[in-house]
């Protein structure tokens, strides 16, 4: 859908669906058909059958069945191998009812095309204008064949410079005054060259005349060069780069050739320039100017295709930043909302979702195939809506986040929320040692306090990507204050004490449970909605010999770093040399009483976690480690989920629905 003003309507008169339309909205769908569905069904099953006739007098092989295939198998090898696709195919265009969308809405599903015949015409024509930069650029070694290739058969620096020239600034090409000064300058360096060419070769040239040829007169040699200032750019070292900005006098700067320069310097300069040339194109700069009578386009659609290729990721940064201003940068641009241009980028870098505003980024989901002859699918998701608009206090909390994190989230197959640097740096060790399959997966771990995870609910929801979130239970007791009135405080976990869990992940996203009893007692299918599982500490079995006579006990962790502890005691107790939070923690092992040992874990909780956690990574072997078991749980969960996402393409009827995911 493209929007139009009343004063543009010229252009847009081919496109208008009825007579009461006046203005706003305009809406077309490009359909891929058959040209002659008769014709491809009957050239299709002709072929098919003469095969069929073919493999039937294949004679049987004993008892072995007969798996012999030839072309055509079916309507798309049809397709593929005859070559005929365009043949059989075609782009028709539709019109669309602009009374019909929902500008509000948000999942809208795609407006059917009534019946009607398509148009006759070209639908954007005088109304886009459209460049590419595709993402095999073709950079690769200096001496390779494919070294001057370069997108949609653009070249290397040196063939883009050449025919930048030759399109705007060719002196030979309807010439001006400047141009004829130019022109004037190469006549006489012709002049002056043949003439010193005449005086070098005269000897041999009067030799040669001087031969003979039967039937002939003694022949007349006159020798002519042709200065083209266009061949004098087509070479490989047309483009030299200066290894130093400034030079003493008297001596050379030294210089590289473009082709053993850096690919990713050349692909940055290549992109640039490219963007240099659609811009002057656009405008019609120089020699490239409009027809008489020709408009130029409303809209410049710029399209680039993964320009992260070789480029480090402050480059990356630098581009994208860029890239929009060098094609609004002429006179007529700028400000100006007569000529539009828009920049899409597509891309697998989180350096350069980073740079981008969030309302800005759009996201394609992949949906499942969830029956027979079903197909799955990719839905593009507009992010600009996703908080309820960018002024939101939790659209402004999650940008800012996003801007101090990668943006790796957006490129990931599961994303786990962990609540502090203690689960982020252990974490990944966890899944490294236990979980191959979820090791191999792209897995986005993101540190976000508890009180903050749900701020990304709408998000990860809307993105439909499989998703952890290690919480703590962080616990609070009821308790009496000066006055008399019931306050809670932090507390170690216990149940019977009326206790409630002062993390908001749990409170308000998943299970949406507030009394630390519940919470505890929860079995794992409640802790799942949708996408989404929750794993926060449960109750577990411990067994240390200082707590009456090493029988089995039960004890509930405050958070992942107590957790840990319970989970490893013959580990922990065996520790020496420790310092800070970790000290303390082996201590409280050594303590006779359970509940008194885990209060003073508790109170050494508020210390530094991070600090905690390096030390464990120093001291312990991580292979010694056990994974508590709330972990554990959580992450099997993950690597099946992701497991499962596989089996898409094995369709069978009676394939349960699940929830879309990102793959």
């Amino acid at each position: 859908m493209v929007r139009s003003s009343g004063k543009e309507v010229y252009r847009v008169c081919h496109l208008i669906p009825t007579l009461s339309w006046k203005h706003g909205l305009l809406g077309v769908r490009l359909c891929f058909e058959p040209k002659k569905i008769t014709e491809l069904k009957s050239d299709f099953m002709a072929e098919y059958i003469a095969a069929q006739d073919v493999l039937s007098q294949v004679p049987p092989s004993g008892d072995v069945p007969n798996t012999l295939t030839i072309w055509p198998r079916d309507l798309r090898d049809f397709l593929d191998k005859s070559g005929k696709l365009h043949s059989y195919f075609t782009i028709k265009a539709y019109l669309l009812d602009p009374s019909e969308v929902d500008l509000e809405g948000e999942e809208q599903a795609p407006q059917e095309i009534k019946k009607q015949v398509s148009l006759e015409v070209e639908p954007f024509d005088g109304l886009f204008r459209i460049d590419l930069i595709e993402a095999q650029r073709g950079f690769s070694d200096a001496n390779s064949e494919l070294s001057n290739s370069f997108g949609a058969g653009r070249g290397n620096l040196s063939q883009q410079l050449k025919k930048y020239y030759q399109k705007h600034l060719d002196p030979s090409e309807s010439p001006d005054v400047e141009d004829l000064i130019a022109l004037q300058s190469i006549d006489q360096a012709k002049n002056t060259f043949d003439t010193k060419l005449r005086d070098r070769l005269h000897s041999a040239i009067s030799e040669i005349e001087n031969i003979g040829y039967p039937g002939f007169s003694d022949p007349t040699i006159s020798l002519t060069s042709k200065i083209n200032p266009i061949d004098s750019l087509d070479h490989d070292t047309a483009i030299q780069f200066d290894l130093f900005k400034s030079v003493v006098d008297g001596l050379e700067n030294l210089r590289l050739p473009e082709k053993l320069n850096g690919l990713g310097y050349k692909n940055l300069i290549s992109m640039i320039f490219a963007l240099l040339s659609f811009r002057d194109g656009y405008m019609r700069l120089g020699k490239a100017a409009p027809i008489a009578g020709e408009p130029i386009e409303p809209l410049h659609l710029v399209l680039i295709e993964e320009p992260e290729a070789h480029l480090h990721a402050q480059v990356q940064q630098v581009f994208i930043n860029k890239a929009y201003k060098v094609l609004r940068k002429h006179p007529l641009l700028g400000d100006n909302l007569e000529f539009n241009t828009q920049l899409i980028v597509s891309t697998h870098s989180s350096y350069l979702a980073h740079e981008v505003d969030f309302e800005n980024l759009r996201y394609f989901r992949r949906n499942r195939a969830v029956s027979n002859n079903d197909t799955p699918t990719a839905k593009i998701v507009n992010l600009r809506s996703t908080f309820g608009g960018r002024a939101s206090e939790t659209a402004k909390y999650v940008a800012r986040y996003l801007k101090t994190t990668h943006c790796d989230l957006f490129f990931a197959n599961g994303v786990i929320l962990v609540e502090g640097a203690a689960e982020r740096m252990l974490v990944p060790s966890f899944i490294k040692r236990k979980f191959e399959k979820l090791s191999t997966s792209y897995i986005s771990i993101l540190e976000i306090n508890g009180a903050h995870a749900h701020r990304l609910k709408p998000l990860l929801e809307k993105l439909g990507i499989f998703t952890l979130i290690i919480s703590d239970l962080d616990s609070k007791g009821k308790e009496k204050n000066g006055n008399g009135d019931d306050v809670y405080k932090k507390a170690p976990p216990t149940l019977g004490e009326e206790q409630i869990t002062d993390n908001t992940t749990l409170q308000q996203w998943i299970p949406k449970i507030t009394e630390i009893d519940r919470l505890v007692e929860l079995e794992g299918e409640h802790k799942i909605s949708g996408v989404t599982r929750v794993a926060y500490q449960q109750a577990m079995d411990v067994v240390n010999e200082n707590w009456e006579g090493g029988k089995k006990l039960k004890v509930i962790p405050y958070t992942f770093e107590d957790a840990l502890v319970f989970s490893n005691i013959d580990t922990f107790k065996g520790l020496v040399n420790t310092t800070g939070m970790l000290k303390k923690m082996v201590q409280s092992l050594s303590i006779d009483n359970l509940d008194v040992a885990r209060m003073s874990m508790f109170e050494q909780l508020q210390g530094e976690k991070a600090k905690m956690a390096l030390d464990i990574l120093f001291d312990v072997d991580p292979e010694k480690l056990k994974i508590p078991e709330y972990i554990a749980e959580g992450l099997s969960w993950l690597e099946m989920e992701l497991s499962s996402v596989g089996d898409e393409l094995i369709l069978v009827a009676d394939i349960p629905e699940k929830e879309p995911a990102n793959v």
